[in-house]
């Protein structure tokens, strides 16, 4: 009897003791799975296509020798078209920030014409062929969506005809330059893959105003026009990126 009864106090003390014992023991708590995150740093790579426009302004200068001031104006023309062209750049990311900086050339074919308002039949002509973009660039990444805009040098290739219409022996000669000026723009680029991403982006480019001689074939009927000139393009940019491309986030 006493054996049963000390038997039956034990199984009482343990059953106490067993919950207090559980509760000094440590909680297990499951781990955190990791949350990727788009990481924008890095080398890239791209080819960019689009169209655009550079609305030129011509004004006379200068006829046969004698000073025109102020200048004559001969009206307005928009010179569009397509381009195609790549881009080579470097991003580096802190927290949401990125910054960068990239150069890009490309091919163009922005051409447009007018009939001069001060002296008709002749029709002016520009035409861009080639142009680039060296700019710095700063950004926000909401993980693989980035907003940025960029800002920086630009440099354009321009031909600029001025001749009779359907009189090809008349034609005066062209007058190539090349053009510097800067550049503002803004784009939004995705991740679609780690190392791959596809972006849009507008720019503006501000070319300025710059002297432009013309003679004919003969060399009579010289003249000097003041061309003002700006350019307007609309770019679908795809990049190849070397870098950390996803980092595990906890």
């Amino acid at each position: 009897m006493k054996t049963w009864a000390l038997a039956a106090v034990s199984l009482l003390a343990i059953g106490a003791a067993a919950p207090a014992a559980a509760a000094d023991l440590p909680l297990y708590k499951a781990p955190v799975a990791p949350v990727p995150v788009y990481d924008w740093s890095g080398v890239y790579v791209g080819i960019n296509g689009g169209g655009g426009w550079a609305h030129a302004c011509w004004g006379v200068t200068n006829a046969l020798g004698a000073v025109v001031n102020p200048a004559v104006g001969e009206g307005c023309h928009n010179a569009g078209g397509g381009t195609v062209g790549g881009q080579i750049g470097y991003r580096w990311q802190r927290s949401r920030w990125v910054f960068g900086i990239e150069g890009q050339g490309n091919w163009a074919d922005f051409k447009g014409s007018n009939v001069s308002v001060a002296l008709a039949p002749i029709t002016n002509q520009t035409r861009i062929d080639s142009f680039g973009l060296f700019t710095g660039q700063m950004g926000y990444a909401v993980n693989s969506l980035l907003l940025y805009g960029k800002a920086g040098a630009a440099v354009a290739h321009d031909k600029y005809d001025t001749f009779f219409p359907g009189v090809p022996a008349l034609a005066f000669n062209s007058v190539n330059q090349t053009r510097w000026g800067y550049t503002i723009g803004i784009g939004v680029e995705y991740g679609f893959a780690e190392n791959w991403s596809v972006g849009g982006e507008y720019n503006h480019v501000f070319l300025g105003h710059h002297s432009a001689d013309f003679a004919t074939l003969a060399g009579g009927l010289a003249r000097s026009d003041r061309i003002g000139q700006d350019i307007d393009m609309g770019l679908i940019r795809v990049n190849y990126r070397w870098g950390g491309p996803v980092v595990a986030k906890y």
